[in-house]
Parts: structure tokens; C-alpha cells; sequence
């Protein structure tokens, strides 16, 4: 079989196995299966861009998407250069609202050659984490990014990891959760996340899942959610839940397995003209999917 049609069949296998797996005969009589906890939540990434807090939180409450992890650099403006008093009117709106503060999403990097560049991102990362806990988010997500050919693969997935594990000790002591997102042209495939977080030992590190194309790659969707899943924190970035390129019946099913409680943040697309609409739409998409577990 050539690399390529290894590669259609293996991913076209791993579409079938989501699929079909809420059908199974033997899921549906586990006497031990209980509701799943998982919530529904929101990332600002595109479709809540050009918001302000206010408008971001009366959004979610309309459409019943009750969490948010705020994307940094976007039009909210919840970023480190904020005033004591502005934090203190970010985590009040919050607080008086039904939209629980996910998080911060940013786009904190280590895996740069100079060693400057990731001390820099390191104490960047530090001041979110403050924020952070300042307006009452949880934790902070950051990336891995990237792979350079004039370095060892291996020592830049070790470099990753260990900014990765001392944010994460750091982060502690704020009340914070220091959040992988599987990010990058290379190192989102998971067996690189996985060698990663193997380089921050620490559990206030953990993995923000990302549902990339890669997800489906080497042995397939099963094996890769199998081989990081022990890391896994309480945020998971989704698209369009109704898409058909991915296979969200089965994460949705694994996360029940795994008793997840966490947050499934839509991290959309697309650029549909009426949001509310769209995300009225995912609300009732993912209420359907998770009745069937």
C-alpha cells in the first residue's frame, strides 16, 4: 500500500470507528456509565474577536454557552497592561454573570534557538498567568509552535517542556493551570506533545486537545488520544461539532469515558454571518451528541 493511500485508509478508518461508536451494543448496557459532566464553552479566537467583555458575556448567556477562555491581543483588552482596577472590573463582570472566566488563550511560545527569546516568553507568560488569576480565569494556554532544523528535534521538545514544567510550579502558586495547547506544524503530532509533556513532569502542566487534522495520523485517533490522555487538563478546543472532516462522536465518547468534567471550547472557523445564530446552533449540535452517551 503506498504512503498515501496508507494514510487516506487509516484516516478514513478512524472517521468510521467515531462514527459508529456510540452504537455499539456493549457501550450502551455499561451498568457503570454515568451523564457526562463535560460543559460547553467558548473561544474567542474568531468568532467573539471583535467584542468587549460586556458583549462577549451577555453573548454566551444568551446562547447558553456558559464558559469563555478569552483569546489575548483581540478586542476585549484583558492583557497585562491593565490597571488593578480594570482587573477587579473584568472579574466583577464575571462573577455577576452566569459566564464563568475559562482562561486566557495566548500565544506564548519556548521552543525559540536563542535563549533570550525564551526567557522573554517565559516572564511574558508569568505576567498572563497574574492576570489571570487577578480576574478570575483558571489557567493560561500557551504553545509549542515549532521545530528548527539547525536544532535536534528532541532538544527543542525538551527545551518546550521544561519552560513548560517550571510555568507550571509557578503557576500553582497563583491558582493557575498551565495549558499545552496541541499546536504547530510538527508538534502537534501527539507523540511530540507526549515528549513534551514527559519533559514537564509536573501535573499543573497539562494538555489543552486541539482536534487537528494530525490527531488521525500514524496509528490513528484512537492511539494518539490513548498516548496523551493521562495529561489531559480541563480545557479541549473543538470547530463546528456538526463538521464531518473529524471524528467528534468518538473524543466526545472517550472524554465521557475518562469521566471529563472540563470544558469543550468552541474554537470555530468559519465566519458565518449572524454568530449568535451559529452558536445557538452549536449549543443544540452538542446537547444532541452528548444525550446519546
Amino acid at each position: 500500500m503506498s504512503t498515501i493511500n496508507r494514510k487516506t485508509f487509516l484516516k478514513e478508518l478512524s472517521l468510521l470507528a467515531g462514527a459508529s461508536v456510540l452504537t455499539g451494543t456493549g457501550f450502551a448496557h455499561d451498568p457503570s456509565w454515568k451523564k457526562s459532566a463535560m460543559k460547553l464553552g467558548f473561544v474567542t479566537y474568531l468568532w467573539g474577536k471583535d467584542w468587549d467583555v460586556p458583549t462577549i458575556i451577555k453573548n454566551c448567556t444568551d446562547t447558553n454557552i456558559l464558559g469563555v477562555e478569552l483569546r489575548v491581543d483581540h478586542a476585549h483588552k484583558v492583557m497585562p497592561d491593565l490597571s488593578t482596577a480594570a482587573r477587579q472590573e473584568v472579574r466583577k463582570r464575571f462573577a455577576d454573570s452566569p459566564v464563568q472566566l475559562v482562561g486566557l488563550g495566548t500565544n506564548q511560545q519556548y521552543d525559540f534557538i536563542e535563549p533570550n527569546r525564551v526567557k522573554a516568553s517565559i516572564e511574558r507568560t508569568k505576567e498572563f498567568i497574574r492576570l489571570s488569576a487577578d480576574v478570575g480565569g483558571t489557567g493560561v494556554k500557551v504553545k509549542p509552535n515549532a521545530l528548527h532544523k539547525e536544532v535536534p528535534a528532541e532538544q527543542t521538545l525538551e527545551q518546550i517542556g521544561k519552560a513548560l514544567n517550571e510555568l507550571a510550579i509557578y503557576a500553582a502558586d497563583f491558582g493557575q493551570k498551565i495549558r499545552l495547547e496541541v499546536h504547530g506544524e510538527a508538534t502537534q503530532e501527539l507523540p511530540a506533545t507526549k515528549q513534551i509533556m514527559d519533559a514537564a513532569p509536573n501535573k499543573n502542566a497539562v494538555i489543552c486537545w486541539n482536534c487537528n487534522p494530525q490527531d488521525l495520523n500514524g496509528q490513528g485517533f484512537e492511539y494518539n488520544f490513548n498516548l496523551v490522555k493521562d495529561r489531559f487538563g480541563d480545557t479541549c478546543h473543538v470547530r463546528e461539532l456538526d463538521r464531518t472532516d473529524y471524528p467528534y462522536a468518538a473524543l466526545l465518547t472517550n472524554l465521557a469515558k475518562m469521566k471529563y468534567d472540563g470544558w469543550v471550547l468552541l474554537e470555530c472557523h468559519t465566519n458565518p454571518a449572524d454568530k449568535i445564530a451559529s452558536m445557538k446552533a452549536q449549543r443544540e449540535v452538542f446537547d444532541r451528541m452528548v444525550a446519546k452517551l
